[in-house]
């Protein structure tokens, strides 16, 4: 029986699935194999993600954080609310590891998630800045400045949109997988005038979208497929 549970086979099926998705270099494969392997190690300790989700783990969870990078190709600082076990912002942490100037801070008010995480850090050399706080008590200005502001599974619409507008306001991009139900989220956000969004296509799901938010003075929607 392979470590952990987990089928060998039926996990290098997994890898090999997400990476064709979602290809990065050799290096960086290598860094988040390391990362799957601590998650694999530290899971149940820490309650970090469900039995289920992890036989797949490549797919929905490391492919699905890996998409978003190229969505604000020039970004750099990245802010990533509610980590939790470091999806998408340790994984964005670890594939800008080897570009000059990127920093990704993970915020998450759990300690013993926010310990994974610097572990994490510390063993695949990942460009990222472990915050063990609730989102309302960082000063946004500490961060700045701020390319791209993420999260995933985090809040509601409107909550989410309300932490993150001050890193809008200044120019950074709003990069939120949103899942099936994102037009509908859309329509009941009370507080989106004022930011501009475009709905983009999971590459993982192709049910499910990716929220992209800029400020503007008059919200305008867009779609892409």
């Amino acid at each position: 029986m392979p470590p952990h549970g987990i089928n060998v086979v039926k996990q290098e099926s997994d890898r090999a699935a997400a990476l064709k998705l979602v290809p990065v270099s050799r290096e960086t494969g290598d860094r988040l194999a390391i990362f799957v392997d601590l998650l694999a190690r530290w899971r149940k300790v820490t309650n970090l993600i469900s039995e289920a989700t992890f036989a797949e783990v490549w797919l929905r969870h490391i492919a699905d954080s890996a998409q978003l990078l190229a969505l604000a190709p020039q970004a750099k600082r990245w802010v990533d609310l509610g980590s939790g076990a470091g999806f998408p912002g340790m994984v964005l942490a670890i594939q800008l590891a080897d570009t000059p100037g990127a920093q990704v801070h993970l915020i998450e008010s759990d300690q013993r998630k926010c310990a994974f995480l610097r572990e994490v850090a510390r063993a695949t050399g990942a460009t990222a800045q472990i915050h063990a706080a609730r989102i309302e008590s960082i000063a946004p200005e500490a961060l700045m400045p701020v390319d791209a502001v993420t999260a995933r599974a985090f809040a509601p619409l409107p909550i989410l949109l309300d932490f993150a507008k001050v890193w809008l306001a200044g120019g950074a991009v709003g990069v939120f997988p949103r899942g099936k139900t994102t037009e509908a989220q859309l329509r009941d956000a009370p507080n989106s005038t004022g930011f501009r969004f475009e709905t983009v296509s999971s590459r993982i799901d192709a049910r499910a979208a990716i929220l992209i938010v800029r400020g503007a003075e008059s919200a305008q929607h867009f779609n892409r497929q």
